[in-house]
Parts: structure tokens; C-alpha cells; sequence
């Protein structure tokens, strides 16, 4: 899967689970500061991205996770290293 294949489906997750429009959820678009996101709406968009992708994404990783570019890279990261 291409980084922007991962990317558009990042973007259609965030948007349903945060309520944003699509056209908000851009690359540097950081979760709570830039789309509003708390908390809870972090630990659902991590549990959503978790199962779409079918991989893991521990605590301590998550917590680093405020944009939606870095979550892209982790994904890609996760998906390209399950496939080799």
C-alpha cells in the first residue's frame, strides 16, 4: 500500500471520527489543537487506524502520534514491515 493510499485512509478515519470535513484534515494538521480532538476521541481515532490498518499501535507509540502526517509515517512504517 502507497503512502498515499494510507494517507487517504487516515484522512476518510479522522474526519468520521472526529466530525471534521475532509478538507480540514490535512498533513500538519495537528489532533487537538487544529480538529479538536480530546482524549477519548484520540484513544477511538488510534482503535479505528488499529483496526483498519490490522496493526498495533502500543501506548507509548500512540502518545507520539499528534499529527496526522506522523500518524501516516507510523502506519506506513507498521504496513511495510509486515509485508517483508
Amino acid at each position: 500500500m502507497s503512502q498515499p493510499d494510507i494517507f487517504e485512509k487516515v484522512k476518510k478515519i479522522v474526519a468520521d471520527q472526529l466530525s471534521v470535513d475532509a478538507a480540514q484534515v490535512v498533513p500538519q494538521a495537528n489532533f487537538a489543537n487544529d480538529l479538536g480532538a480530546d482524549s477519548l476521541d484520540t484513544v477511538e481515532l488510534v482503535m479505528a487506524l488499529e483496526e483498519e490498518f490490522e496493526i498495533e499501535i502500543p501506548d507509548e507509540a500512540a502518545e507520539k502520534i499528534t499529527t496526522v502526517q506522523e500518524a501516516v509515517d507510523y502506519i506506513n512504517k507498521k504496513v511495510a514491515a509486515s509485508t517483508t
